[in-house]
């Protein structure tokens, strides 16, 4: 009967092996190691990986990685590279080969066609005197002590240690470029990450009829109604110029009704607050989010390049764009 602390034991047993294998690699991040970057790094053309089984699992997540990082790339299935899809190499291509042994049939067998091509090679293996490893311009070592399977069969720890080489190769040459955040919502612009950086506030502010404006000398009770009507909470007041004088929140009003102040009487000047954030046109929205969550406010007014008001945002805007 199976022990009640048999899969914490095994799982622990996995994560400290994996770990170690890990560990070993930061010796490997060599002469050998910057060689592949020089050839990734003056790729004409793109990134070919090649990987059989579990390799091939392995070289997909590391060509996906490649190609959102700065580096276009894509996988190509060895059995299909022999039935076609060679076709898809070029001689302005950089291949990088995976498999453990190195001397996966399917792959040893693409050897010399990408010889007659004249295709640089870079080989993940865990054998450095293997065929792939030997035909490569560069070999970068990827063995492991054993496998954390306990019958040393599954790829466990071989194929971990291959995908963080892929991690260290994807950084490195991000870094060279100056890859930048983006950049790389570029890459990513169907999910929030790239709504959060590509994102602008001239795209979801309040511009037009829809922004709430009033000049100075408006009394309270007339800016509190055109704060009702846009319903953003709070208005922009401006100077007979255009340019923006300050703005009055809700946060303004609860203040000024402790005061016990008479809106009918009381001018928007006497308890606007002056000197209020903003933020200009043409800058992203996840600026306005840290604005705002810095200095504890809910909205924003946008202004232009003569400091005129040209829209208004709040956090509900942000959150409805997924932003936040």
């Amino acid at each position: 009967m199976t022990q009640p602390n048999s899969f914490k034991a095994s799982g622990l047993r996995t994560v400290r092996m994996e770990q170690e294998a890990i560990a070993q690699l930061e010796q490997r991040i060599d002469a050998d190691f910057e060689q592949a970057c020089e050839l990734l790094i003056n790729c004409r053309g793109r990134i070919v990986v090649v990987g059989m089984g579990k390799s091939g699992h392995i070289g997909t997540k590391i060509a996906a990685t490649l190609a959102s990082t700065g580096s276009p790339a894509f996988f190509v299935h060895p059995g299909e590279a022999s039935h076609g899809d060679m076709g898809m190499i070029t001689a302005d291509d950089v291949v990088i080969t995976l498999s453990n042994s190195g001397n996966t049939g399917e792959m040893v067998t693409l050897i010399p066609l990408l010889k007659r091509l004249g295709v640089p090679m870079i080989s993940m293996t865990g054998n450095p005197d293997s065929a792939l490893a030997q035909a490569a311009n560069v070999n970068l070592d990827t063995s492991v002590k054993e496998e954390a399977c306990p019958l040393n069969l599954a790829p466990t720890s071989s194929t971990t240690v291959t995908l963080v080489m892929g991690d260290a190769l994807a950084i490195a040459l991000l870094e060279h470029r100056g890859f930048s955040a983006e950049d790389f919502a570029f890459s990513h612009p169907g999910g929030s990450l790239g709504r959060r950086l590509l994102l602008k506030v001239d795209d979801i502010m309040h511009s037009g009829e829809r922004l709430p404006i009033v000049n100075e000398n408006t009394l309270l009770r007339d800016a509190l109604l055109v704060m009702t009507q846009k319903g953003l909470g709070m208005t922009a007041i401006v100077s007979a110029a255009g340019t923006l004088s300050g703005v009055f929140t809700d946060g303004d009003l609860r203040r000024s009704l402790d005061h016990e102040l008479n809106m009918a009487t009381t001018s928007i000047d006497d308890v606007m607050t002056r000197h209020c954030k903003t933020i200009t046109l043409g800058m992203l929205a996840a600026e306005a989010v840290h604005i705002m969550e810095e200095s504890k406010i809910n909205g924003l007014i946008v202004i232009d390049d003569n400091d005129k008001p040209v829209g208004a945002l709040n956090m509900h805007d942000l959150l409805k764009a997924g932003v936040v």
